[in-house]
């Protein structure tokens, strides 16, 4: 019998008294292992082998966890620094105790979104607790990473708590596929009477072409079932996706797109939506402030001055102002911005393309920060579809009919609304969309009609209807996705992105 190289040379290395692995008979014959299966695999359809496949799984530290089993988890650490500043007794500035852990970056993220989740303690309105009855010595998570890696192949590991390692990226469950070759009886008979290598070719080559030789030798079979090495492309992130998708949507509904700094001025971000200075979402605990440089140089002085006018004293004749503190200063003051509507505001006063005439509609699908308290519906940065329309004589019954028309355009036709209030709108509502798994109510938006007291300072002397949607929300709607870390941030699934067939 004659029979390739290769695979003479794993007949006669293989055994028929016990399966030989891949890998010990590529290292017997001195061939690579992807040559070995490919020769095992046609032995076996000639009935002169078996081969048998198992699965086998490993759990393999990331370099992450390998960093948290030899030192701590960040939210071990959060815990550690808030009981020492005295947080089990009394609330404690939240900057204060991450200060004194050390934690920084995506650290930082990590431990907030995991320390209330473990009870350790809570964390609100930029102030945090510590429960002095919890033990971080019997954290499932800490000691099952210190397990994992002093015996990767422990049998003791919670499958729940394997899985949230698992989601969080501090653990890898790696798939090996193992297969052995065992020598049929068939193939200890052909050995017996002897088996011979034949010539074959692999490749066909100019050589063999041009002298004709081709016609007399044998060519090697093409395996298409053999295993071939997987590669995870680059794709574009299913939230950019749809943010260009929110792009032509209101591009097509006569829209044209802002741009502008997530860096501003107070002024822009608050001052000028007729915020009053005092108001509790803009102290430090509630905003991201910059060290260097701290306050802007240049603001329009004229019209500083007229919405310092209307924080004090109103506008119009039944206006009345906030009669609070305000400070040109304060107004001043950097920081990353809590909404685009600061956009809004640079546009509607002509201080960032000039005067805009009526009728005119604008839009921005940009990031915004703010210090809120993560969970599955809220993180520290997101987009924000921003929008306007200036115009005569506009109602809440366009508003409304505008956000039907846009939400069609993405399948979403459920739309609720509910009266809520704003500083800078009047009158004001909530936008809700019910979630495709849950059925649950998911606020996805605020909005309403700018008041006098915002747009006489701009200039402006029509109506103006405008919103702040979420991009996220949007997508939990549009994929049933419950949780957005899942999709955007440090403990984003990959499979989850890799997989999610995305909607047009």
């Amino acid at each position: 019998m004659q029979l390739p190289e290769s695979q003479v040379a794993v007949l006669e290395a293989a055994s028929a008294d016990e399966a030989t692995s891949v890998d010990a008979l590529a290292e017997a014959t001195d061939l690579p292992p992807e040559t070995v299966t490919g020769a095992a695999f046609e032995l076996e359809e000639e009935g002169l082998v078996t081969v048998e496949e198992r699965v086998d799984e490993t759990i393999e530290l990331t370099e992450e966890g390998q960093e948290y089993a030899d030192g701590e988890l960040p939210e071990v650490k959060l815990y550690e620094t808030a009981l020492e500043a005295g947080a089990d007794t009394d609330a404690v500035s939240m900057g204060q105790v991450i200060g004194g852990s050390g934690l920084e970056g995506d650290a930082v993220d990590i431990a907030l979104s995991n320390y209330a989740r473990k009870g350790y303690g809570s964390i609100d309105s930029g102030e945090i607790t510590a429960d002095p009855d919890a033990d971080p010595a019997a954290d499932a998570e800490a000691s099952t990473l210190e397990t994992l890696a002093d015996d990767p192949d422990a049998d003791s590991v919670d499958d729940d708590t394997l899985e949230s390692l698992e989601r969080r990226g501090l653990v890898e469950v790696v798939e090996t596929t193992t297969r052995e070759v065992t020598v049929t009886e068939q193939g200890v008979t052909e050995l017996m009477a002897g088996v011979e290598t034949a010539e074959t070719v692999g490749q066909v080559t100019p050589e063999l072409l041009t002298g004709g030789d081709w016609q007399d030798v044998e060519f090697a079979d093409y395996n298409v079932e053999a295993d071939a090495e997987r590669f995870e492309g680059g794709n574009v992130h299913i939230l950019r996706q749809t943010a260009e998708r929110v792009k032509d949507v209101l591009v097509g509904m006569g829209f044209q797109e802002m741009e502008g700094p997530h860096v501003d001025a107070d002024f822009w971000i608050n001052d000028c939506l007729f915020m009053p200075q005092d108001h509790p979402a803009r102290t430090h605990w509630d905003r991201f402030a910059l060290e260097e440089p701290t306050h802007i140089d240049d603001l329009p002085e004229g019209l500083v001055a007229d919405v310092e006018r209307a924080h004090r004293e109103g506008v119009g004749a039944d206006g009345e102002g906030y009669h609070s503190p305000w400070d040109e200063d304060f107004a001043r003051a950097l920081a990353l911005r809590g909404h685009t509507t600061s956009l809004s505001t640079r546009y509607l006063s002509g201080e960032e393309i000039g005067e805009i005439e009526p009728p005119a509609r604008y839009f921005s699908v940009e990031k915004v920060y703010r210090n809120d308290t993560l969970d599955p519906t809220h993180l520290l940065e997101f987009f924000q579809i921003e929008g306007w329309v200036m115009a005569e004589d506009l109602s809440v019954r366009d508003l409304m009919g505008t956000f039907e028309e846009f939400y069609a355009q993405f399948g979403i036709e459920d739309i609720q609304f509910k009266p809520h209030y704003n500083p800078y709108t009047e009158p004001s509502f909530e936008l809700f969309g019910t979630h495709p798994t849950t059925g649950e109510l998911v606020e996805i938006g605020n909005s309403g009609i700018f008041r006098e007291e915002m747009l006489e300072p701009l200039g402006v002397e029509c109506d103006v209807m405008a919103w702040g949607l979420a991009l996220e929300r949007l997508l939990m709607l549009m994929y049933g996705f419950e949780d957005i870390r899942d999709i955007h941030g440090t403990l984003c699934d990959l499979e989850l992105l890799r997989n999610t067939e995305v909607t047009y």
